[in-house]
């Protein structure tokens, strides 16, 4: 009876372990079909409820209208000087007679002027930007349509004068003898042109000169300029008196 009874307590023990081990790896399976449903099945059935309806009704493409015309001549600006000391300038050129022409500031468009009978235009009065400005023009058609852009014409705005410093003479220098002649030098900024009561004098890399003047008797008023590339300028004034 206690054999009988012993057999019984092993067959429950082994039955108990057995369902746990069935029920660690039912979990398993679930818990690997639950990952692969999220990784690849799910995906893969989405990607192909996309691809029927594209094959049953594909999408429209899209219609972009063209707002150039390229059998269009674009215009010629003629802005004759890279650089300016003026904020409004005014721009000249050439086109398709009886067309118009627009005109671009850094990408902006900002007046539309009509080309004459002759081909000819102009934007009056266009206010420029301190700095760098990159004009360009485009022809008009009567639907408003645009040809491609003319050449970018960069023009530097700079209101800016010149640094202009004196080296010799100082004001009021008086020289005797035979040598009717005054040294002048100084410098200026690099790239700007030095005047000398109205002749040009010679500007090295650095913006140094060096000249000299001949002298009358008596006094001698010597005006030195510094001319920039926009035509900014500026003036020194120097008195020499000459006494043989």
């Amino acid at each position: 009876m206690a054999y009988h009874s012993y057999r019984s307590r092993r067959s429950v023990k082994r039955l108990s372990s057995k369902s746990k081990r069935n029920f660690f790896v039912t979990l398993f399976i679930v818990g690997l079909l639950f990952y692969s449903t999220i990784t690849w099945v799910l995906p893969f059935f989405i990607n192909s409820l996309g691809v029927v309806k594209n094959t049953i009704q594909p999408p429209k493409k899209e219609v972009i209208q063209a707002s150039e015309n390229s059998t269009l001549a674009p215009p010629v600006l003629n802005i004759p000087y890279e650089a300016t000391g003026s904020s409004k300038i005014d721009i000249k050129g050439y086109g398709t007679a009886g067309s118009k022409v627009k005109l671009y500031l850094d990408d902006s468009g900002i007046q539309t002027v009509d080309v004459s009978d002759d081909g000819s235009f102009i934007f009056e009065n266009i206010e420029l930007n301190l700095g760098t400005n990159n004009i360009y023009g485009k022809t008009v058609d009567e639907g408003d349509k645009e040809s491609l852009p003319s050449k970018t014409i960069k023009l530097i705005y700079d209101n800016e004068k010149p640094s202009l410093v004196i080296f010799e003479p100082e004001d009021g220098k008086t020289i005797q003898g035979v040598d009717k002649k005054v040294k002048i030098s100084g410098k200026t900024d690099p790239g700007s042109h030095i005047f000398i009561n109205s002749t040009q004098a010679i500007v090295d890399s650095e913006g140094k000169f060096t000249t000299e003047l001949p002298l009358n008797d008596g006094d001698n008023i010597v005006v030195i300029k510094s001319q920039d590339e926009a035509g900014n300028n500026v003036e020194i004034e120097r008195k020499v008196i000459f006494q043989p």
